[in-house]
């Protein structure tokens, strides 16, 4: 697995070599290129794995399979597509073999490019991504297009289908999800920077992802769950949806997804192909989830089963909050919609509402973890205040872990993850994790990097409800309303007087010494002032 893994990370910097050659390097259409060209080379060799699986004849020519493949009937390649595990269909001519030999031809760069777009517009309905207004917006584009120059484009998609046709993936489809991961990560890792296009939005740190997904499915779970839905309304690359779908386990759930970014939907797509997820691409919006939600039954919200979100902290909806603002939107938004500040549109507190649509969205029986800034946990007025009384009035309320600072390298606001449990009607688990984690330097940021001995001390500590001195408290739904809400664990610590045994005489000598010491001090000041009054009168103008 490490010399396949060393040669996926080697195909995808010859494709960032080849942008870079041809003049797309730093590109803002050098990213659509490289996941475009991945994701056909992925597609290519998952479809010969599974095909091979299904017909033992083609998997007995081996390397040359495809040939056998070509000479099928109709009738015996419909056959074997019906059989397909959600997989894309690639007929003969879409084969990256097909292309590698026909690449000499004059015009390649069209056959490649049409290639491409046959393969997309076969298998829409798998996997083309829906927009709100109701668009598909399918796998490839023409790739050639973004090379300037007509002249050099058969050259381009020469050297792209050069470089993925060296090797396969096919071994290692049985393989678990830590190795895509590695694979997605690595894919985006260069355009985490604003210069790349900030692709880190759209990307939630693993750790906080394994913490949020294991917290939600305990280990007493695990195994026993089916045909559970898990929604995130701010979705981005889907890595928090990603954790929560491998617990459960891939088939037995459905992922439902919206998001108003482009670069986010594709992001996702491709995360949920690399993850054996693309059933849930048809439940993949791109759009606005607070104006124009499009998860409904019935013409109400739909409700899920799991919820998870890293929605955006602060950002400016100042063009459609009038919208917001509706009569069919107060049940909704419970606890009131932010106003427009004076200044600084861009600090309106979007969370509050991703976290009201949230709750709204949340099965009876169901769980949501979400990140906020942890000043949400201690507001005493406004809608975070109004939002906690809600959540525990209504005992809705798993518990809060507030997250080391800089677990986000690209933030320094501190996080804490708000749990939800519909079903919990007792006691609830504060923990504070601020002092775990290592510091350690992320190009020119800083961030925190929890072990796996401190994810699982946060997890087993949620989990058993346990009071640990100083990093957790259990307490009632009472105690929090007679703390004013509040869900910081420190303001439920004890306060520890440490008592000391001493007799009369000792005291007396101890404060004899400090109120010796103390007029040693003022003496010394006494004697500091006057040198530094002398010292001024010696000063003299020299022009």
């Amino acid at each position: 697995m490490t010399d396949l893994k060393l040669k996926t990370h080697q195909m995808i910097d010859s494709l960032k070599t080849i942008c870079a050659n041809f003049g797309l390097g730093n590109d803002g259409n050098e990213f659509k290129i490289i996941t475009q060209v991945f994701l056909y080379k992925y597609l290519n060799d998952k479809f010969a794995y599974d095909v091979k699986a299904i017909d033992k004849t083609l998997a007995n020519y081996g390397n040359d399979w495809q040939a056998y493949y070509t000479q099928m009937s109709d009738d015996e390649q419909e056959l074997l597509y019906l059989q397909l595990p959600n997989t894309a269909i690639l007929k003969p001519h879409h084969l990256i073999s097909y292309l590698s030999v026909r690449q000499n031809e004059a015009g390649f760069a069209n056959l490649f490019d049409d290639t491409l777009f046959d393969i997309a517009t076969k298998n829409a309905e798998l996997y083309a991504v829906k927009t709100d207004g109701g668009a598909k917006v399918v796998l490839f584009e023409r790739l050639s297009q973004y090379i300037s120059d007509p002249s050099k484009r058969d050259e381009f998609c020469r050297a792209i289908i050069n470089k993925i046709s060296g090797f396969s993936f096919e071994h290692i489809f049985n393989q678990k999800y830590d190795f895509y991961a590695d694979i997605f990560e690595y894919l985006i890792k260069d355009y985490n920077s604003n210069s790349g296009g900030k692709y880190a939005e759209y990307y939630t740190p693993n750790a906080v992802a394994r913490i949020m997904a294991q917290i939600l499915v305990p280990d007493d779970q695990r195994g026993q769950l089916k045909s559970q839905s898990v929604y995130d309304p701010s979705a981005g690359s889907g890595s928090l949806l990603m954790s929560v779908a491998h617990i459960i386990g891939e088939d037995k759930c459905a992922i439902y997804t919206q998001d108003i970014s482009q670069k986010s939907s594709n992001l996702l797509r491709l995360n949920l192909i690399l993850n054996n997820l693309p059933h849930s691409i048809g439940n993949v919006i791109q759009g606005n989830t607070l104006l124009n939600p499009q998860h409904k039954e019935k013409g109400q919200l739909k409700k899920f089963d799991f919820i998870v979100s890293n929605p955006p902290f602060k950002l400016d909806f100042s063009d459609f909050r009038e919208q917001l603002d509706s009569k069919e939107n107060q049940e909704r938004f419970f606890a009131g919609i932010p106003n427009i500040p004076k200044t600084k549109k861009e600090s309106m507190a979007i969370y509050q509402l991703f976290i009201q649509h949230i709750i709204a969205s949340l099965k009876d029986t169901g769980k949501a973890a979400i990140v906020l800034p942890t000043g949400f946990i201690t507001a005493q007025s406004g809608i975070d205040k109004k939002i906690r009384e809600y959540l525990v009035n209504n005992k809705m309320l798993a518990g809060v872990v507030s997250m080391p600072s800089n677990i986000f390298a690209t933030t320094g606001t501190n996080v804490s993850i708000l749990f939800l449990d519909k079903s919990n009607r007792d006691k609830v688990i504060l923990i504070d994790a601020s002092n775990l984690g290592e510091k350690i330097k992320d190009g020119k940021n800083q961030k925190t990097v929890l072990s796996i001995v401190e994810e699982n001390k946060i997890c087993e500590t949620f989990a058993n409800k346990k009071a640990i001195e100083d990093f957790s408290v259990v307490v009632s739904y009472d105690e929090i309303i007679n703390k004013n809400y509040s869900l910081s664990a420190g303001q439920y610590f004890d306060v520890k007087i440490d008592y000391i045994d001493i007799s009369e005489s000792e005291f007396n000598t101890k404060m004899q010494g400090f109120e010796q010491t103390l007029s040693d001090l003022f003496e010394q000041s006494k004697t500091l002032e006057k040198e530094i009054q002398n010292s001024l009168k010696t000063l003299v103008f020299k022009s």
